[in-house]
């Protein structure tokens, strides 16, 4: 299971903190992502983090104003956005690949998603 908190209505210009909070598996031996859904579009890669937070990857869309984060001890990941452009208004999802030490940006590689939490950005 993984518990979605955070987003809301942002102006541009804004920032928002997302945070997601897995239970059910040993949280430590998974990388995280966040993806996000625009109306009407498909669902794309944001950020990926690795199981030890050694390592992140972004979108060149999100590059210098998203970084992603994870606390292996509280079992939560987070993704910071600052600088958001109204093109950011999507629904973020966090989600965690269908095997452990997988690190991917591949949307068919990930088996365990969050709620999902709708992010505006105002212009």
């Amino acid at each position: 299971v993984q518990l979605q908190l955070g987003g809301g209505l942002v102006q541009a210009g804004g920032f928002l903190r997302l945070s997601c909070a897995a239970s059910g598996r040993t949280f430590s031996v998974y990388a995280m992502s966040w993806f996000r859904q625009a109306a009407g579009k498909e669902r794309e890669f944001v950020a990926v983090i690795s199981w030890s937070g050694g390592l992140t990857s972004y979108a060149d869309s999100v590059k210098g104003r998203f970084t992603i984060s994870r606390d292996n001890a509280k079992n939560t990941v987070s993704l910071q956005m600052n600088s958001l452009k109204p093109e950011d208004t999507a629904v973020y999802y966090c989600a965690a690949p269908s095997s452990s030490y997988v690190l991917s940006k591949r949307r068919s590689e990930y088996g365990y998603w969050g709620q999902g939490t709708l992010v505006t950005v105002s212009s």
